[in-house]
């Protein structure tokens, strides 16, 4: 009798042990899964940032979203950009000094978070006002993030457009 009463609590500790794993293992998985999804919300949060920055001229909003030193790497139109300084001083500001009536979308993001790491891929649409014309544009975008502090910032970005073949060019300026 001792020997089965034994067995029984054995097996009715085990049983609960068991159960107690399941459980933490869920609790777990669901915190992990919930992790995944916050990280993607901030991820998708930033780029949004980053294009409604770019959309309204203001290097301040963008440049909350973007890391603040040598690490940036930025191609655009077959021009390359490192470090935000270079990217920022060379590239952004000019350009954003140029446009005038900016939309700036982006489209069909999809986003992958591994740890402190993200990526994403993108479409984009993109019009804006020069001084003597009109552009307009579509694209595909890649992005990467670093969560640093907390906060996921783009230390990568690279667009591309289709190319123009000569009857979709505009036509050349008369002078």
């Amino acid at each position: 009798m001792k020997n089965s009463t034994a067995k029984t609590i054995s097996l009715t500790t085990l049983f609960r042990l068991a159960l107690w794993i399941i459980a933490m293992a869920a609790t777990a998985f669901g915190l992990t899964m919930s992790t995944q999804a916050n990280d993607e919300a901030a991820v998708r949060k930033a780029l949004v940032e980053n294009a409604a920055g770019f959309e309204g001229n203001d290097i301040a909003r963008v440049s909350k979203v973007w890391a603040q030193d040598e690490s940036v790497t930025v191609f655009e139109s077959g021009h390359a950009n490192y470090g935000w300084a270079d990217y920022r001083d060379h590239h952004l500001v000019p350009e954003m000094a140029e446009l005038k009536n900016t939309k700036y979308a982006l489209s069909d993001i999809k986003i992958r978070v591994a740890g402190n790491s993200a990526w994403a891929t993108f479409k984009y649409t993109f019009s804006a006002d020069l001084k003597d014309r009109h552009v307009a544009g579509e694209g595909l975008g890649t992005a990467v993030l670093e969560k640093r502090e907390g906060h996921w910032l783009i230390v990568h970005w690279h667009s591309s457009s289709p190319r123009r073949t000569p009857a979709d060019s505009p036509p050349p300026k008369k002078e």
